[in-house]
């Protein structure tokens, strides 16, 4: 029997992905690039220096932000009633496993800012800062910017970890 070299044998193909996992993915990478650019937006809007404008716009901008994210996992309110009952049973306990208030439910503005809140500190300080002529400009379009990422990659997770949980067949990508 001929002695294979450690470094000449054959490494194991990676096992291939599963439909649903490349959906997920999927769904997560069009979500992340929708965040991204919403993230650029709030960074923007957290320079200008007029007291409140930048809650303003985070609320606005998560208030539509969220719904969409929720769409690319099939997890807006009518998507959900749109599924048969068994199905939205395994989703509402996945979303209770997870914990999330926001998933499966109508985000208004009011929601939104109180998950903005949820970030209080940073949002305190993204307000002070912007009155430090250019330096503080620059942090708080840094904060703004880093505020909104995290809320909506926390989201993002939550999704991911519903439809994963619940195994649900996600809608195609929207154009």
């Amino acid at each position: 029997m001929p002695r294979i070299f450690p470094s000449l044998r054959p490494t194991p193909a990676p096992p291939p992905e599963s439909a649903p996992n490349a959906a997920v993915d999927a769904a997560a990478r069009r979500a992340r690039k929708l965040l991204n650019r919403r993230a650029i937006v709030a960074a923007v809007a957290s320079t200008v220096p007029v007291p409140g404008l930048d809650w303003a716009v985070d609320a606005a901008l998560l208030s539509r932000l969220l719904p969409q994210i929720s769409a690319e996992f099939g997890l807006t309110p009518e998507q959900l009633d749109a599924l048969d009952p068994h199905k939205r049973e395994q989703v509402q306990k996945a979303v209770a496993m997870v914990g999330s208030v926001l998933i499966g439910k109508f985000i208004t503005r009011d929601l939104a800012l109180k998950a903005v809140r949820t970030a209080g500190m940073r949002m305190t300080t993204k307000q002070l800062s912007k009155y430090v002529p250019l330096a503080g400009q620059a942090v708080s379009a840094a904060l703004g910017y880093a505020t909104l990422r995290f809320l909506g990659e926390q989201h993002i997770r939550d999704c991911i970890a519903v439809a994963e949980a619940a195994q649900l067949r996600l809608p195609p990508p929207t154009l």
